[in-house]
């Protein structure tokens, strides 16, 4: 009997302890699945995903444009900066507003140099519904500025804005947070500059699969 009694008597300590591991992992499987659907916190406000946006363009990414992955996960870039095409220093902010598809490129990557007119042609197909595109350059230098604007003039590029960043930070910053590896890299932003996509590598920018992902986009920004 008094075997039975020592074997049903409570370990209050030993409860205690199991409920505290539980409350633990609870704790630590809420924040990686916030941290790994994209919540997070910048300049003291919480960004969190936008599974609408994501869904709407993962399924409008066919084709030409199958690449590109739908994210929408309220990443922001606040450490990125570069000189606009006014020789002020910027970040994304000054994309706010518009759906912006960021491409950052170099003249010395010959498949940055030969999507550059579609870039063109997409970037004037929709100005006017409230989207744009951002070429950042990356020719590292004093020089490097002039030659993104000698190669642009070569082929008579005459619509997009030449953004720049000869020190390569910005795109180090992509590379740190794991978004791209090489170039070309293109990032498509909300209105909010946050990230909705993500495409490494090439694509036929003045395609038709091109458009139906922006016209997705933009019906998202509409609402």
């Amino acid at each position: 009997m008094s075997q039975d009694s020592h074997n049903d008597s409570p370990k209050p300590s030993r409860n205690r302890w199991t409920m505290g591991a539980l409350i633990g992992v609870v704790v630590a499987i809420a924040t990686a699945v916030w941290v790994s659907n994209g919540g997070q916190e910048q300049n003291g406000t919480a960004y969190q995903p936008n599974e609408a946006v994501r869904v709407a363009l993962d399924e409008a990414a066919q084709g030409e444009l199958a690449a590109f992955r739908a994210t929408a996960n309220g990443a922001g870039y606040p450490e990125i900066s570069f000189v606009s095409d006014k020789g002020e220093q910027v970040g994304f902010e000054l994309f706010e507003g518009k759906v912006t598809l960021v491409n950052f490129w170099a003249t010395w990557c010959a498949p940055c140099r030969a999507e550059m007119p579609a870039l063109d042609a997409l970037h004037v197909k929709y100005a006017d519904q409230g989207f744009q595109v951002a070429t950042i350059n990356l020719d590292v230098g004093d020089d490097g500025i002039d030659k993104a604007q000698a190669f642009m003039d070569e082929i008579g590029l005459k619509n997009l804005p030449l953004h720049a960043d000869p020190t390569f930070d910005a795109f180090d910053v992509l590379k740190q947070r794991g978004t791209a590896l090489g170039l070309p890299t293109t990032l498509l932003l909300g209105p909010d500059g946050h990230e909705w996509g993500v495409l490494v590598g090439p694509a036929e920018w003045n395609s038709d699969d091109a458009f139906t992902l922006i016209e997705a986009a933009l019906a998202q920004a509409k609402g």
